[in-house]
């Protein structure tokens, strides 16, 4: 077979490229793309404005008719809900695994992710405060996720109090980093938190900084980011 042949054949034979639709603000987009960086996995990043209200469209909705990102487009699997795209990578691509195979720590990654994924982020989403502001007042959406993101903070805060390793639960970055990097940054430059108050998350985000990954996933970092 000549070169040109082979080349040919090797296109046919590579596996699809993941398809990504994401938003450049959209912390769980976020949590995907870091996770992609980590695993060292290629996509196609595909944004949705969300402000534009593209995730109303039609053709969106037959991807996730919950109308949220991230979706996850795997050949004929579509994926949406950044933890279900998360377990759904973990178990597909397991190279750089996200959850230790110590039991205990994998508890404690689940754990973490879980807080943030059903205790803070869903409850300061933009459609979330807008109905806030519009039924109690312009200044209550602030007050209510400063609320939660810090009631959140302080459960996290605990649960990882005796960490002295440089990430989460080890010295390797797993699930518990990759939810909290994007819910960190995003609550301090949002929402103006005070990591004073949470010492362990704020040594925590400082080195999810150093990180090229971390650098790679950074929201103005994304083809659709208008900073």
């Amino acid at each position: 077979m000549d070169t040109h042949n082979q080349g040919r054949a090797a296109e046919l034979f590579e596996p699809p490229k993941l398809v990504l639709y994401s938003n450049w603000q959209s912390s769980c987009s976020w949590r995907v793309r870091f996770a992609l960086k980590l695993k060292g996995i290629s996509y196609e990043y595909k944004a949705v404005e969300l402000r534009k209200e593209e995730q109303y469209t039609a053709e969106f909705e037959k991807l996730n008719p919950m109308h949220f990102v991230p979706v996850l487009v795997d050949g004929d699997i579509v994926v949406s809900d950044s933890f279900a795209i998360l377990l759904y990578l973990e178990e597909k691509y397991p190279r750089k695994a996200l959850l230790p195979r110590d039991l205990q720590l994998k508890a404690l990654n689940l754990q973490a992710a879980s807080i943030i994924s059903s205790s803070i982020q869903p409850l300061h989403m933009l459609n979330l405060l807008k109905y806030i502001e519009k039924k109690a007042g312009p200044e209550e959406g602030l007050s209510w996720a400063r609320y939660v993101i810090e009631r959140g903070f302080q459960a996290l805060e605990k649960l990882l109090e005796n960490v002295v390793t440089q990430y989460a639960t080890g010295d390797e970055v797993f699930l518990a980093d990759v939810f909290l990097a994007p819910q960190i940054a995003a609550s301090t430059s949002r929402f103006q938190i005070d990591m004073a108050k949470f010492p362990t998350l704020r040594r925590l985000h400082e080195s999810y900084k150093t990180l090229p990954e971390y650098e790679a996933s950074l929201p103005e970092s994304q083809p659709d980011a208008t900073i």
